[in-house]
């Protein structure tokens, strides 16, 4: 079969840590060719999604010493060549947030993939529709007491109320722009205003979990089944898990609350085409529903001795 993943530049990628990187060197290893492209170089002609597809052989990460290691060189990449997208047998988004004007357009192009030849994953309706903050909203009784509001007075009152409270820019990624919100802090008012551009842009704002410290798990879903977890402690003076921030990984275990909220969100992910996703876990509470370039396999293969990857990759090739 032939694989197509629209990603940001490989020279870019970490192969010891990301999860493009790992789904490609799967799919290789599982005997399938490995195309790339980026979100850039898509066209619609004719009616079909086209873009400059280049085929790449990659050199799998190695485990050395309880860690990821990489050769010097890990990937070749040949010439691109401009292809119809049903020419491929799957299609893997991959690109990094943010969910900007360039990546909504870019799920447009998209939705002119015919989806009897081609899996698309994640589905570029789903991409639109699942704001990776906003869309944990639906589940209730899964996600913490939580407001969106661009409203200074609206958030002050709820931080006001907790106590304490965590602010999310609703378009941000690893990490970024996420604030500790407490009661009685003389820079609340600054801080909502430079988080809302001037009370301009909505963000979100959830009641802050203690349990914060002790980890933020991420779950790995395929089509709605949890598959694999890793917990991301923060370290130092963070009060963020996110690996992107110095988050320090554990091996973790999913508990029953942890599979009752995949099962509240199965039926929803598989509905909007949402094949492959991370789902954020705080104290037994949803967080977040990541979308667009979930990671996390790297540090759950690593842990448990699997391979996530490969999990994934034959799942599409049975579908």
């Amino acid at each position: 079969m032939k694989f197509a993943f629209i990603i940001d530049p490989l020279d870019r990628l970490i192969p010891g840590h990301d999860s493009s990187v790992a789904l490609m060197e799967a799919a290789q290893t599982l005997g399938h060719e490995v195309w790339v492209t980026q979100a850039n170089e898509l066209s619609v002609i004719g009616g079909k999604t086209w873009g400059m597809l280049s085929p790449v052989t990659l050199t799998p990460v190695k485990l050395v010493d309880g860690r990821w290691v990489a050769a010097e060189v890990w990937y070749e990449v040949e010439a691109p060549t401009l292809q119809p997208l049903e020419a491929m047998d799957a299609v893997f988004m991959r690109t990094d947030p943010p969910v900007n004007v360039p990546y909504l357009y870019a799920t447009y192009l998209l939705d002119y993939i015919d989806p009897a030849k081609t899996l698309v994953v994640n589905s570029p309706q789903g991409l639109r529709d699942a704001n990776e903050k906003m869309y944990a909203l639906q589940f209730e009784g899964a996600i913490p007491e939580t407001i969106v509001s661009q409203s200074k007075q609206v958030i002050r009152q709820f931080v006001e109320k907790k106590g304490a409270a965590v602010l999310k820019p609703l378009g941000g990624k690893a990490g970024e722009g996420i604030l500790f919100l407490e009661k009685g802090d003389r820079n609340l008012n600054s801080l909502v205003e430079i988080s809302t551009h001037q009370g301009t842009v909505p963000v979100m704002v959830q009641t802050y979990l203690p349990e914060a410290k002790d980890g933020d798990k991420r779950i790995i879903l395929l089509n709605g089944k949890p598959i694999g977890a890793i917990n991301r402690i923060p370290t130092g003076n963070e009060f963020r898990g996110n690996m992107a921030v110095g988050g320090r990984v554990a091996k973790t275990e999913i508990s029953d609350r942890e599979l009752q909220i995949c099962s509240q969100l199965a039926p929803v992910l598989q509905r909007d085409g949402l094949y492959f996703v991370g789902i954020d876990i705080i104290g037994g509470y949803l967080t977040e529903v990541n979308v667009t370039s979930p990671t996390g396999i790297r540090e759950i293969d690593l842990f448990n001795g699997v391979s996530l990857g490969k999990e994934v990759i034959e799942w599409v090739v049975s579908h």
